[in-house]
């Protein structure tokens, strides 16, 4: 399937137009490895947000905690959004009733230094708005820059990152106008406590996970997610970042790029393909989905 086509050339202005992505469409503009090289420094700015960032670090929901289950949570979140990308809405609101059990007990208490509740449709604002913040900032530095109507047309389909929650539509803003200085300068006044830098620590350095899978990726997990962090979180996370180090990440990115974008479609949205269909699979033989 091809991008999103262009009106007729009768209608105005067809060159600034496109037609509404659909889950297929959407597909030309989804990369599978920009979910694994992305995953943990978008999960940084979702959680810098210090409800979010207290909701996860408090949570008693042990089967979901990322230090104890990382391939079960790695599954979960990237199925999460690829049904939310390229699902249909049945599958949505399947995978919205299974998250929304998952989520039930995850409220702040009396002892907790600030107050949230994953229900909160404003806590989910950010997190969809941070997610599809990422998805196209991996897609501009790997692929370049979108047009402007396709760009758009992009981002207002990105609502389903948040609708398939409890996010209103009308919350989502009504043009990356408006969402992206809010997004940055929300982000800006975000300050990282040391629980959760430590917690971040751990993730970065793959703390969770077998001896020899942290000697092979950690080093490369750290420079990926630092190249890929806005300065501001890099200093609240007293990560170091040269002008060589960000000419090694820029080349990097376009050698993946060069080879990734060369491979067949099915290829290309792996693994966010695979998870879709095991999803499918779970619905009809009945197991949990989260």
């Amino acid at each position: 399937m091809t991008a999103p086509l262009r009106i007729a050339e009768h209608e105005p202005d067809p060159s600034t137009q496109v037609l509404p992505f659909t889950p297929e469409s959407i597909q030309e503009y989804m990369d599978g490895v920009a979910a694994f090289l992305g995953g943990t420094a978008n999960v940084i700015m979702q959680l810098s947000l210090r409800p979010v960032g207290r909701g996860v670090l408090e949570s008693t929901v042990d089967s979901g905690k990322i230090t104890l289950h990382p391939v079960k949570r790695l599954r979960t979140t990237l199925t999460y959004i690829a049904v939310a990308m390229m699902g249909s809405d049945e599958e949505r609101a399947v995978y919205r009733d299974a998250v929304n059990r998952a989520h039930r007990p995850v409220r702040s208490t009396a002892a907790s230094p600030v107050k949230y509740n994953a229900f909160d449709p404003k806590l989910q604002l950010w997190v969809a708005a941070t997610i599809y913040w990422g998805m196209e900032d991996l897609y501009t530095r790997m692929h370049g820059p979108m047009d402007d109507a396709t760009a758009e047309a992009f981002y207002q389909y990105c609502a389903r990152l948040g609708t398939t929650l409890q996010m209103r539509a009308e919350m989502w803003p009504a043009n990356r106008a408006e969402l992206l200085p809010w997004w940055e300068q929300t982000l800006a006044q975000h300050r990282i406590e040391p629980a959760l830098r430590e917690y971040f620590d751990g993730i970065i350095d793959l703390e969770m996970m077998p001896r020899p899978v942290r000697f092979t990726f950690a080093r490369f997990q750290r420079f990926v997610v630092t190249g890929l962090l806005p300065q501001h979180m890099r200093d609240e996370m007293r990560m170091t970042w040269t002008a060589d180090d960000q000419r090694r990440f820029d080349r990097m990115l376009r050698a993946i790029a060069a080879v990734h974008s060369r491979l067949p479609k099915q290829a290309r949205l792996f693994p966010l393909n695979a998870y879709l269909f095991d999803m499918r699979l779970r619905i009809k033989r009945g197991k949990p989905l989260v």
